[in-house]
């Protein structure tokens, strides 16, 4: 099967394919037969019509149509084996020449990965923030809990920090009410913030059934950071009181005897989740370094068809969930975008980026031949289950429906590649230390058998990165 292949650009090739009648033939005749068996002709009996008889029937044109559909996906694939490239999209096919009983020609054209080198991963660096206090995680998720089993009785004196008041709350600008900026019987404990800024200071010395006025920010709605007069009426003052951190707590709480045993299991749940998170914050990190220093042009056609396929996502889910992306952007904070050009300018770098990161580890886990195993395949498959609330038959049917088995086995590969990378990679926190992150397993427990190799701690720590915004990002 003669092919040649044609460069039209750094990511995008045109492959001539022919493909002799020989080749073709099997699909002939298996045309031929599938015909057969689902007409009726008098004086044949079903599947033993005869070609010429079907040529004269239904025309050879259409025998020949699908003997070729039939047999274009094995001589494209070939011949892109052949050629050596990796195509990054569905290739846009012609039929250009049809000689019957000699050849047919088609030409493909498709986006493939650009030829790149990949940097020495132990070249690439990264610093994570440090381990937390232990002892001080421990007792904040224990003041938690204390919290969510504290009692609550009404109170005849001034609110004061730790009270809990409910309040009516609301919102004017030049005397006039603004209606979505109104709440009543809000629930709120004085000193714990996480609401309007002033509001602290205003319901403290207050006892029920009085108010205050006080200048803030709004922080979501049409009037979003303007400033307004808020105006609160205390309802309620009620005192909390937190229950003993003894062993009866510690049975109440949890399935330990002893505060003890409980501090121990809470230390071991705060390393684990450390870990994973310095894990997360090392692979972002040295991921972002590997794809600033390869240089190629991710494949257009490929960026406007995944931007398009977000943009249909995000529009859908805020369809069903009845917000227009203006309201989302006044209720949600925690975007870095405040509006609608600037969200959709996000979405393009994110998905940009996602792309890159894509072909980046795909060219990895090629040259290092990684595969997956079976066992891989079915951990996935419990945990989707367990992401989606189905049983993992549901989700194997769903995988086979759909045939996700590809995207599942790429996802896959893509993540091992980046655990290696990682693991090439000099990991160190802010104070220096250096940090194992090839001995921290899926769990996040540790694996001591896996040594440490000792980096050279960078001179000057990085910033801690902000927290991840709710992305409208293309991974995956």
């Amino acid at each position: 099967m003669p092919s040649t292949v044609e460069k039209l650009g750094p990511s995008r090739v045109k492959l001539t394919i022919e493909i002799p009648f020989a080749e073709l033939q099997p699909h002939l005749d298996k045309a031929y037969r599938e015909i057969a068996q689902s007409v009726n002709i008098p004086g044949f009996r079903r599947g033993k019509v005869p070609a010429g008889v079907i040529d004269q029937r239904f025309g050879r044109g259409a025998v020949l149509q699908e003997a070729i559909n039939a047999a274009l996906p094995g001589a494209y694939g070939k011949a892109v084996e052949e050629a050596g490239v990796v195509p990054l999209g569905e290739p846009e096919i012609d039929v250009t020449k049809l000689e019957d009983r000699q050849l047919v020609e088609f030409t493909a054209e498709v986006d493939v990965r650009p030829e790149f080198d990949l940097p020495e991963l132990s070249s690439l660096s990264a610093t994570v923030a440090s381990v937390p206090d232990r002892e001080a995680e421990i007792d904040e998720r224990i003041k938690v809990m204390r919290q969510r089993f504290a009692t609550r009785s009404d109170i005849d004196r001034a609110a004061e920090a730790g009270d809990v008041v409910t309040v009516d709350i609301q919102a004017s600008q030049d005397g006039k009410e603004i209606v979505d900026a109104a709440a009543e019987g809000i629930t709120y404990k004085v000193g714990a913030d996480g609401m309007l800024d002033g509001l602290d200071e205003a319901v403290t010395g207050l006892k029920a059934g009085e108010d205050a006025t006080f200048k803030s920010t709004l922080l979501g709605g049409p009037f979003k950071g303007q400033e307004a007069d808020i105006h609160v009426v205390v309802h309620k003052v009620q005192a909390e009181k937190l229950p003993e951190v003894d062993d009866e707590f510690a049975q109440m709480i949890s399935e330990f005897d002893t505060v003890g045993e409980m501090r121990e299991d809470l230390g071991g749940r705060v390393d684990q989740i450390a870990r994973l998170e310095q894990v997360q914050e090392a692979s972002d990190k040295v991921l972002d370094e590997l794809i600033s220093k390869v240089d190629f042009d991710v494949p257009q056609g490929m960026v406007d068809a995944q931007i398009a396929a977000r943009t249909e996502q995000i529009e859908s889910q805020l369809a069903q969930a009845g917000f227009t992306l203006e309201r989302y952007l006044e209720e949600n904070t925690e975007e870095e975008a405040n509006t609608p050009e600037e969200f959709w300018e996000i979405v393009k770098t994110n998905t940009f980026k996602a792309l890159k990161a894509q072909i980046v580890l795909d060219k990895l886990a090629d040259d290092d031949q990684i595969g997956v195993e079976q066992t891989e395949l079915t951990e996935m498959l419990f945990r989707r289950a367990q992401q989606s609330g189905s049983s993992p038959e549901q989700e194997m049917q769903h995988m086979m429906e759909h045939n996700h088995m590809g995207e599942w086995m790429q996802e896959i590969r893509r993540s091992k590649a980046l655990k290696k990378i990682v693991a090439a990679a000099k990991v160190t926190d802010e104070d220096g230390k250096v940090v194992n992150v090839a001995a921290v397993r899926p769990d996040g427990t540790l694996d001591e058998s896996v040594e440490v190799v000792e980096a050279e701690a960078p001179a000057k720590p990085a910033k801690k990165p902000a927290a991840k915004k709710a992305k409208a990002d293309a991974d995956k």
